[in-house]
C-alpha cells in the first residue's frame, strides 16, 4: 500500500509538472501505478466474492442448471453449439452475466426463465460454487488456427490474460471454453445482438477466420474452465 501511495504521490506530481515532456521515469511510474491499481481492485473484488457467496448452499442450489451446464458436451438447442463450461469461472463475472440474464440484457430465454427468481445470495453462492473448481485439461477438437489465434489475441490479454486465464474478476476465463460458444458470443458482439461498448468494438473489425482463429487458440488450452461435474 506504501508503495501504492507513493506511486499516486508521484503519479500527482508528474500531472502537475509544467514541463510537457515526459521522462522515461515518469512513463515507468504510469505503468507501475496503473498495474498496481489493477491489482489492487481485483484482489479486493475477488476476496469480496469468495466471502459473500457460500459453495456448499451454491451447489445445491446450482442442480437447476446441471441439465444443461454439468453434461459433457451438452449442446444449445437453436442454434446449436455447446453450453458454456462454468466450472472455475471468475465468481464475480458469474454474477454479473447472471444478472444480465435476469434483467433481459442477454437474450436467451431458458437463462432469463432460470435466473429471473434468483436473489443476491442466490447468484454469490452458484457463483462461489462454480468458480471452486480447479483449472483442468479437456480439450475437444478445434477448427481454426491456433498460432494464428495466438498472435490476434495479443489485443485481449490485458482483460483476459495471456493464455485466457485471467485474474482479474470482472472479465471471464476464456481458456478452456468451447470453441463454438467462443465463436458464438464474438458474433454476437460483432452483431451488436450482445450489447458491451468495449467488445463491441474490439470485435467489429474481426473476420470470420479470425473469430474462428482466436476462439480455436482460446479452446484449446491446456489448462482452463472444466464442465461441472457433481456427485
Amino acid at each position: 500500500m506504501k508503495l501504492l501511495a507513493g506511486c499516486a504521490e508521484r503519479r500527482y506530481r508528474i500531472s502537475n509538472n509544467s514541463n510537457p515532456k515526459s521522462t522515461a521515469e515518469d512513463d515507468m511510474i504510469r505503468s507501475v501505478l496503473w498495474q498496481l491499481l489493477v491489482l489492487g481492485i481485483s484482489g479486493v473484488l475477488a476476496s469480496a466474492a469468495q466471502a459473500a457467496g457460500d459453495p456448499a448452499a451454491g451447489k445445491s442450489k446450482f442442480a437447476t442448471c446441471a441439465g444443461c451446464h454439468a453434461i459433457p458436451g451438452y449442446t444449445n438447442a437453436y442454434p446449436t453449439y455447446h453450453v458454456p463450461r462454468l466450472g472455475g469461472q471468475h465468481a464475480d463475472y458469474i454474477i454479473v452475466a447472471l444478472k444480465a440474464y435476469q434483467a433481459g440484457e442477454r437474450k436467451h430465454p431458458t437463462m432469463h426463465a432460470n435466473a429471473f427468481p434468483l436473489n443476491e445470495q442466490d447468484m454469490q453462492d452458484i457463483a462461489a460454487y462454480l468458480s471452486s473448481f480447479p483449472a483442468a485439461a479437456a480439450p475437444y477438437p478445434v477448427r481454426g488456427d491456433t498460432a494464428a489465434g495466438k498472435t490476434k489475441s495479443a489485443t485481449c490479454t490485458a482483460c483476459h490474460g495471456a493464455d485466457g486465464n485471467g485474474n482479474i474478476p470482472i472479465y471471464p476465463r476464456l481458456a478452456g471454453q468451447h470453441e463454438d460458444y467462443l465463436r458464438k458470443v464474438l458474433s454476437d458482439y460483432q452483431n451488436g445482438t450482445r450489447k458491451n461498448p468495449v467488445m463491441g468494438g474490439m470485435a467489429k473489425p474481426l473476420s470470420p477466420q479470425d473469430i474462428t482463429d482466436l476462439a480455436s487458440y482460446f479452446a484449446s488450452q491446456p489448462k482452463g474452465l472444466v464442465t461441472v461435474q457433481q456427485e
